[in-house]
């Protein structure tokens, strides 16, 4: 039986759409966009080098666990027989948090399936399972992604602090900073926010209280989050961003293409 559209108990409009409007516009730029951040992604994710240039650790190759270059493992080498790159163990983590997030199954569903390309638009499949079966069940798995992305934002919170150290990777009587270090940054103050302002992350806080007059402080912290919450989507994009532009930096460095600015 036709489940879609042009199902039973649905109107019969022959049109695909009736807004006047350019509502094709969001949908494309979300294409664009997000399928050059994929080309890029996958570009730097397999290349597996210069991911590196002291003091600053690429935030794709964040945590370094495999057979990474010498500076850039933090802590140790347990995946060093990994024959690939060494992106390819830990971007699981961060890219299965995006790809199952709520705003992003909006964007990419819109996007990419148009399913659908926009509000009071029609669709042009004929069926809809919704997220029951393969690939889009694993949406499913999107609140322990939120945990494991919390681990990896703690970890670049750490790159961040390495990064206040000297071109040599060595520490001083004084904190030193450079150009990079402003762009990790604010990078991870953007992935901080974009992780804290997820849903799972509201229903972890405060999610399961039938009275929230008796449990203050997590009510406290349900009302932080869902504040950042309706600013999610902007975070997500910005955040995007910011990986990457801190990426494409430290790529710039390690080619020697450009010199990092030192402040002091």
């Amino acid at each position: 039986m036709t489940t879609g559209v042009t199902g039973p108990g649905r109107a019969a409009i022959d049109e695909r759409t009736l807004r006047p409007d350019r509502w094709w516009l969001a949908p494309l730029v979300t294409f664009v966009v997000f399928s050059s951040f994929v080309v890029y992604a996958t570009w730097r994710a397999f290349s597996g080098a210069n991911y590196y240039a002291s003091p600053y650790l690429s935030p794709f190759y964040s945590p370094c666990l495999g057979d990474c270059v010498e500076g850039a493992s933090d802590f140790g080498q347990p995946f060093a027989w990994w024959p690939l790159s060494a992106a390819l163990i830990i971007l699981i983590f961060p890219l299965g948090f995006r790809m199952t997030c709520y705003y992003y199954r909006k964007a990419y569903y819109r996007a990419f399936w148009l399913s659908p390309p926009a509000c009071a638009v029609a669709e042009p499949h004929g069926a809809y399972s919704g997220e029951t079966r393969l690939p889009l069940i694993l949406n499913n798995l999107h609140r322990y992604f939120w945990y494991a992305a919390v681990l990896v934002a703690l970890v670049l919170s750490f790159d961040v602090v390495l990064a206040f150290r000297d071109t040599n990777g060595e520490w001083d009587s004084v904190p030193h900073m450079g150009l990079g270090t402003l762009l990790m940054l604010v990078n991870v103050v953007y992935i901080w926010l974009y992780t804290l302002s997820c849903h799972s992350c509201r229903h972890v806080v405060g999610g399961r209280l039938r009275h929230f007059s008796k449990h203050p402080v997590r009510y406290r912290l349900w009302t932080w989050v869902s504040g950042l919450n309706a600013r999610h989507a902007r975070y997500a994009w910005v955040s995007l961003f910011s990986v990457a532009l801190v990426d494409l930096y430290i790529y710039l460095l390690a080619t020697d293409v450009i010199e990092d600015v030192r402040f002091f």
